[in-house]
């Protein structure tokens, strides 16, 4: 799955400038833009069937590989601000 989730061109088509805009002020349009980056879908897929959030950490497996961030890291991995995510 590539990072090519939001198409700039159609929103803009569509109006919907405020969305990119909200995006844009909050840091995250390049992480929704990026086309090099990208994800195993099988992988994914099996991160978000096993996702739980608690207490603030969200914790999943995929490959039999346990995960747990908190927001704060998240927001690391993802290089995005992370700043009232948990909230």
């Amino acid at each position: 799955m590539r990072g090519k989730i939001v198409k700039v061109g159609y929103f803009r088509e569509q109006g919907l400038e405020v969305f990119l805009d909200k995006l844009k002020a909050q840091g995250w349009l390049e992480l929704f833009t990026n086309i090099p980056l990208g994800c195993s879908q099988p992988d994914l897929a099996e991160f978000y069937a096993n996702v739980t959030v608690s207490e603030g950490l969200l914790t999943s497996t995929v490959n039999e590989v346990l995960i747990e961030v908190d927001a704060r890291a998240l927001g690391v991995i993802l290089g995005v601000p992370a700043m009232g995510f948990d909230l």
